[in-house]
């Protein structure tokens, strides 16, 4: 049996609740007022659950907001993390989704191969540190470079890097991964020395932190992981790419379906396979 529809509020009733710019509670009040009465709440108690309601669904829309605003690359979290596969242990593991370390300005610096998880685990972290109420800035080494890149042209440098320096965690993800140059690596020892000792960082790479002056120049280098490593919790990950495995496997896609196989050895197809590299833009010789 369909449970009727509580009926709507009064408008003078919605009309208030807008000007207090309450829409939680506005959407939440017409089945709480028709439990409360069919309950025979206390005053206090339906006052409490209306203003409950409003709380929850401002911290949801906060979160959702920081969500956007943190830059997240894979909206990957905990929820797909299986610690047992990771080569971090799992003490380890532990001990850093508490997230104390973040209250106490700490760095995180994980390095190790490409695919053996060290984004997916770093951006976790930063989704937990959002579920906590925190703020989160998310940057490759080249998307912080360009960002500030086009700060100099307004001389506004400082004032960008203290902007995202507001974040209780700053992450700069896969250095290492292209050659770094003079701005990149300004811009990264600008992020390190605003942050240092006031907000969290956290670095990933294929390299170790102490090997970073192979691929910036070497003075700024050795001052930013100096700031870097000071206070900072060093991860190395090993082992084979996470990301093969499962494309060896044939985990990393979706099975055909009958029809898409059938497309996939259609005349066309092949036609296509078999081009002749003319037709793929590599000319004949």
């Amino acid at each position: 049996m369909k449970t009727p529809e509580p009926p709507p509020l009064g408008d003078e009733l919605s009309q208030l609740l807008r000007r207090m710019r309450l829409p939680y509670m506005r959407s939440a009040a017409p089945e709480v007022i028709a439990t409360a009465k069919a309950q025979r709440w206390d005053p206090a108690e339906m006052l409490r659950v209306l203003l409950a309601e409003e709380v929850a669904g401002r911290d949801r829309a906060t979160r959702a907001q920081r969500r956007r605003a943190a830059g997240l690359p894979a909206g990957k979290t905990f929820d797909s993390w299986i610690e047992a596969k990771s080569s971090i242990p799992v003490p380890t593991q532990s001990a850093l989704r508490t997230l104390e370390w973040v209250g106490r300005a700490e760095n995180l610096a994980i390095c190790g191969p490409s695919g053996s998880g060290k984004s997916h685990f770093c951006e976790a972290i930063a989704h937990a540190v959002i579920d906590a109420g925190m703020r989160v800035s998310w940057f490759s080494l080249e998307s912080l470079t360009a960002t500030l890149a086009r700060a100099k042209i307004d001389a506004s440098v400082s004032r960008v890097v203290s902007r995202i320096c507001r974040a209780d965690l700053v992450v700069v993800d896969d250095i290492g991964m292209l050659p770094a140059g003079a701005d990149a690596a300004e811009a990264f020892y600008r992020v390190v020395d605003a942050a240092y000792e006031r907000r969290s960082l956290a670095v990933t790479s294929n390299i170790h932190p102490s090997g970073f002056d192979t691929i910036m120049p070497k003075s700024i280098a050795t001052a930013a992981v100096d700031r870097l490593l000071h206070h900072a919790h060093l991860v190395a990950t090993e082992g084979p790419s996470v990301r093969l495995e499962e494309a060896l496997a044939g985990v990393g896609v979706v099975a055909l379906t009958p029809s898409e196989s059938l497309r996939a050895t259609s005349p066309a197809a092949n036609q296509m396979r078999n081009a002749s590299p003319a037709w793929l833009g590599e000319g004949t010789s």
